[in-house]
C-alpha cells in the first residue's frame, strides 16, 4: 500500500481540509477550501474576462515582451526579499522534496502518495535496477556526485529554495535554482543560507529554448515550477516545458502550481491589460496566464510527460477586518517522464 510521508515525524494538513457549509460561518476563518462555484458566478466571471478581453496594440506587446528582463529586475530591486514568505506548504503538497522521499521514491514497496488514492495514481515506485542510465555527458558539473537533484526554475529570493536546503538534510541532496532575473539571483547568492556545496544558483531565461542548463540531459529528478511558468508568453510555453523534459531522468517529475483560470487577479484586471486571451500585463510590466488543467495537460502530455496529477484548487480567502471574501483558483500538478527500457531489453521481453 502507499503512504505518507510526514516531514519532522507530524503530518501537516493538506490543502483541502477546511469546508465552508455554514454560509453564515464564512468570516470565522481566513480561508476556506474546494469552495464550489455556482453557475451563476461562473458566468460571472466568465462576462467579466471577456469584458476586458480587447489586446494591446502589437507595438506594445513586443515592448512588453523585449524588455521583460528589465521589468523582472526592477520588481526584484524594489521587493528585494521584503516581499515573498517561505512557502513551508511545499512539503505537504510535494512531499518529493522532503528528506524521506528519496528512499521511498526508490523503494520496490512503493512510493509515497499523499493525493489521491493508490489505485488512480501511477506506481512511482523505480527501484536502481529497474531505472535506465542516465545520460552524462558533462563529465563535470555542480553535483555531478548527488543521488538526488532538484531544479527550481523562476526561484525569485529563494522562498522555495531554502525551506528544501533548511528541511531535506539528505547528505546526497544538490538543489539547482535559476531565474530570469540576474537581481534575484544576486539575492538568491547573497543569503547567508546559500550553500554552494548543496545548491547552485544561475540565470536563465526559461523561454530561451537554445539556452543551455548547467547539467546533462536526464540527470534531475525533480523540477519545481512554482507560479513561473504564467509569466512566459503562451507561444513560448511549448518548447520551454520540452526543454525541461529532457533534464529529467527516467522517473523524474516535474511539480508545478500556478494561476487558474477565473481567479481574483484575473477577474480584478481592468481594461487596457490585455496581451491575449487570458495573458495580462501588470502594473509593473510583468505578465501573467491563467491555465486551465486542460492546457496544462497538454503542454507536458505534449512534452513526452504522463499525468501523476493534475487538479484546481479553489480557494475562498477572507478579510475578516474587512467583511471581504476573495475567490482564489489554482492549478497543481505532478508529471513524470515514462521509464525507457533498452531496446533490446524490450525485444528480449
Amino acid at each position: 500500500t502507499q503512504g505518507t510521508c510526514p516531514v519532522d515525524g507530524q503530518k501537516r494538513p493538506q490543502f483541502g481540509t477546511r469546508f465552508l457549509t455554514d454560509p453564515r460561518k464564512v468570516f470565522q476563518h481566513n480561508a476556506w477550501d474546494n469552495v464550489e462555484w455556482s453557475r451563476e458566478q461562473e458566468e460571472a466571471a466568465q462576462m467579466k474576462v471577456q469584458e476586458n478581453s480587447e489586446p494591446l496594440p502589437p507595438e506594445k506587446q513586443v515592448e512588453f515582451d523585449s524588455r521583460a528582463h528589465e521589468y523582472w529586475n526592477d520588481f526584484y530591486g524594489i521587493h528585494e526579499n521584503r516581499f515573498f514568505k517561505d512557502r513551508h506548504w511545499l512539503f505537504t503538497e510535494f512531499p518529493e522534496l522532503s528528506p524521506r522521499w528519496k528512499t521511498a521514491w526508490h523503494s520496490k514497496e512503493g512510493a509515497c502518495s499523499r493525493e489521491e488514492p493508490a489505485q488512480s495514481v501511477p506506481n512511482l515506485a523505480v527501484s536502481s535496477e529497474e531505472a535506465p542510465a542516465a545520460h552524462t555527458e558533462k563529465a563535470d558539473f555542480p553535483g555531478v556526485s548527488a543521488s538526488y537533484r532538484i531544479l527550481e526554475v523562476g526561484c525569485g529570493v529563494g522562498n522555495t529554495v531554502f525551506p528544501i536546503l533548511k528541511t531535506n538534510n539528505d547528505p546526497g541532496l544538490f538543489v539547482y535554482c535559476c531565474d530570469f532575473s540576474n537581481t534575484a539571483i544576486d539575492l538568491v547568492k547573497s543569503n547567508p543560507e546559500y550553500d554552494s556545496s548543496r545548491c547552485h544558483a544561475f540565470v536563465r531565461d526559461l523561454s530561451d529554448a537554445t539556452a543551455a542548463y548547467p547539467v546533462p540531459e536526464q540527470s534531475l529528478d525533480v523540477i519545481v515550477l512554482i507560479f513561473v511558468l504564467s509569466a512566459l508568453h503562451p507561444d513560448k510555453m511549448q518548447s520551454s516545458v520540452s526543454s525541461l523534459a529532457r533534464l529529467l531522468k527516467p522517473g523524474g517529475v516535474i511539480l508545478l502550481r500556478d494561476y487558474g483560470r477565473y481567479d481574483m487577479a484575473q477577474l480584478r484586471f481592468k481594461k487596457g491589460r490585455c496581451l491575449s486571451e487570458n495573458f495580462y500585463v501588470r502594473g509593473d510590466g510583468t505578465r501573467v496566464y491563467f491555465f486551465t488543467q486542460d492546457e496544462l495537460h497538454e503542454l507536458f502530455s505534449g512534452a513526452g510527460l504522463e499525468k501523476v496529477q493534475n487538479l484546481v484548487d479553489r480557494r475562498l480567502q477572507v478579510n475578516r477586518g474587512k467583511q471581504l471574501t476573495m475567490y482564489r483558483v489554482w492549478v497543481q500538478c505532478k508529471y513524470r517522464k515514462t521509464l525507457t527500457r533498452p531496446q533490446g531489453d524490450a525485444a528480449h521481453n
